[in-house]
């Protein structure tokens, strides 16, 4: 009996150590690239002479690139050791981001973006979900995940104020090298002594539901990737998150030069604003993960879908007032959730783990190409019809996207138990 107890303590306290390297990813190496980005686009826009739209296709070309390749990461994962693949993504992530100082040409940004997002890409938009679907059952993967990507806002809470300290006082340039650096001493470690998968089912942390269901069906429901293509809500969770994507996008990248150079709001309202989000965002993931364990993919879809909208409509007051950009961040940061662990935790809830990997990675694709697209239009869009008209089009995309996601989430919770009693059928007629 003591030793049951001992084992199975053992096997979470392991289980959770991997949540603390995810949230060490989130907060350092992944957070510099994702959640700082933007902070460089007007200092490096006026530096180089860049125009809005000619920049915005930093996001588009840096994500393409790996959004192609996800799916075979989620396959490499199979087959190559984990702590050499993060080692590998660490080094393009922090390297690349280190050589954004010393670029020029516009197209040099180009190929830069496009590296460190196959790092990016690597260790956190598929290694992280990999690792803890791996790690946790159904009943705590929400809850795992929420901490998780929690880490990426308790960063960026410092790094907003870090980067745009160190831009103000040395330049873009010397802030690219110096953050570029500091990934590259977090990853390292966390790579080569926090980073593994299990060895085998047993050391996975399953919660108690989940282990009296075991108990009475052993039925797997779990999709191979060709079977999920067939399946029409496949599709139909690609188009939510190629709207998804776009929205992200505008919402994620776009604010930061709103708001200095359309706005003309001062740097320090500008860094509290974007603490304001992290710590928001900080709290969304957090209770984000524990909503989708709770309440379900399609309440907890509802709630975000509300965050979201009153984002955007707060977005569009904020030229009345500093105070409507406050709100703009904070209602943003609380649904961050919705584009950080939705994908990962539908494709495994409603999936299953047989190609988990695969399938994250092919969902992705779709986030990914609407990011592209939404960040490449932004500008055109603006530079011809002016930020209102563009952020009005933005809520139409944050609306298609929610209504996609929970068709999905109520299409698919009833097609797995049909799917369920099929199998159990099938498995009684073979027994027989």
């Amino acid at each position: 009996m003591n030793n049951s107890i001992t084992g199975k303590n053992k096997k979470i306290a392991t289980g959770w150590l991997i949540v603390i390297a995810c949230m060490l990813v989130q907060a350092i190496p992944n957070g510099i690239v994702m959640n700082t980005q933007s902070l460089y686009m007007y200092p490096v826009m006026q530096a180089k002479g860049f125009t809005l739209s000619q920049f915005s296709l930093i996001f588009t070309i840096g994500t393409i690139v790996p959004a192609i390749i996800g799916p075979f990461i989620g396959g490499i994962y199979r087959k190559v050791n984990t702590k050499i693949l993060y080692l590998i993504g660490g080094v393009l992530l922090s390297c690349g981001f280190m050589t954004f100082s010393i670029a020029e040409k516009l197209w040099q940004f180009y190929a830069i973006a496009a590296v460190v997002q196959v790092g990016a890409s690597i260790v956190s938009g598929i290694g992280v979900p990999i690792l803890l679907n791996s790690w946790f059952d159904k009943t705590s993967k929400g809850k795992a995940m929420g901490i998780a990507y929690a880490g990426g806002s308790i960063g960026n809470v410092f790094l907003q104020q870090l980067v745009v300290g160190t831009i103000s006082s040395r330049g873009y340039a010397h802030s690219y090298f110096v953050f570029g650096l500091v990934a590259l001493a977090a990853i390292i470690p966390i790579a080569l002594f926090m980073i593994r998968m299990p060895k085998n089912e047993s050391e996975i942390v399953r919660g108690k539901v989940q282990e009296k269901e075991e108990k009475t069906t052993s039925v797997d429901i779990s999709y191979t990737l060709k079977e999920a293509q067939k399946n029409k809500y496949f599709w139909i969770m690609g188009i939510g998150l190629f709207f998804v994507g776009i929205y992200v996008s505008a919402y994620s990248i776009q604010y930061a030069a709103y708001f200095q150079g359309e706005l003309k709001l001062s740097p320090s309202t500008i860094a509290t604003t974007g603490s304001l989000f992290a710590l928001a965002s900080l709290f969304g993931n957090l209770v984000g993960g524990i909503l989708f364990d709770k309440l379900g993919a399609v309440k907890t879809l509802s709630i975000g879908a509300l965050a979201v909208i009153g984002s955007g409509v707060a977005l569009l007051m904020a030229g009345t007032s500093p105070l409507f950009a406050h709100v703009h961040s904070i209602l943003k940061g609380l649904a961050m959730f919705v584009y950080m662990m939705t994908p990962a935790y539908m494709v495994g809830a409603f999936f299953g783990n047989k190609e988990y990997g695969s399938i994250l990675g092919l969902i992705n694709l779709n986030f990914a190409l609407g990011f592209c697209s939404g960040s490449a239009l932004f500008g055109v869009f603006v530079e011809k019809f002016g930020y209102n008209v563009t952020w009005m089009g933005i809520l139409v995309c944050v609306v298609i996207a929610f209504t996609s996601l929970i068709i999905v989430a109520k299409g698919m919770t009833k097609a797995n138990k049909e799917r369920m009693e099929r199998l159990k059928d099938k498995n009684s007629a073979e027994i027989a």
